[in-house]
């Protein structure tokens, strides 16, 4: 049960359907995972769902994160008032690999501020990221009103890795959590991004991660 409290049940698939978000939500309910996270489209659905047993999280500027701030803030608003407890979203990227980490720090100031209080979560998608910029974007991260760091979105060239989850801890010394997300298939992936440091596990594999189990 323990593990299943720190585990963000996950479709953000493009091609995500009514029904594929039905069954998400019904195995969250079953599972006692902490969340589901969706395309904000399907808050509302998901909500309706698993109420206030489950939380429901909305991804925003999935997968590129390069749409204008005034955009972000919107999705994010949009998202809040269809129900939304938690939001995970892309920061830009390419403003980053440009060096440009006070217009990182300013959307996320925005989207926090968009969120009225709920949790936030910044993808910094760690497989684009020098583990100099990494270090960079962690430090302008913090004190910004994210909850968060979270490695990856699933759609990059690679998922959350070890030496990411434990890199972001050496930086962020718990100032903002950790959520390890991408590639994370198996039980000792899992537990091994756990002891790494990871506080939340994102994956969309779930019950096979949970009835693996011992």
């Amino acid at each position: 049960m323990w593990l299943a409290k720190r585990i963000d049940h996950t479709n953000v698939k493009p091609y995500a359907t009514l029904k594929d978000v039905e069954k998400l939500c019904r195995e969250a309910l079953e599972l006692g995972v902490r969340a589901v996270c969706i395309n904000p489209c399907y808050v509302k659905y998901a909500k309706n769902i698993v109420g206030e047993r489950v939380l429901v999280c909305a991804a925003i500027d999935l997968p590129f994160g390069s749409s204008k701030v005034n955009v972000k803030v919107k999705a994010v608003e949009e998202a809040v008032a269809d129900g939304a407890d938690e939001v995970d979203y892309v920061v830009n990227i390419g403003m980053l690999k440009s060096g440009d980490l006070d217009y990182v720090e300013r959307e996320a100031r925005e989207v926090a501020e968009a969120a009225q209080g709920r949790n936030v979560k910044a993808i910094i998608e760690t497989c684009y990221l020098t583990p100099e910029e990494i270090e960079a974007v962690a430090e302008k991260l913090v004190g910004t009103g994210v909850a968060f760091i979270k490695t990856n979105t699933g759609f990059g060239t690679r998922g959350a890795t070890v030496e990411d989850v434990e890199l972001l801890k050496k930086v962020l010394k718990g100032k903002i959590g950790i959520k390890a997300a991408g590639g994370v298939r198996d039980l000792k992936k899992a537990l091994d991004l756990i002891d790494a440091g990871a506080d939340i596990i994102g994956t969309s594999t779930a019950p096979q991660i949970l009835r693996g189990q011992a």
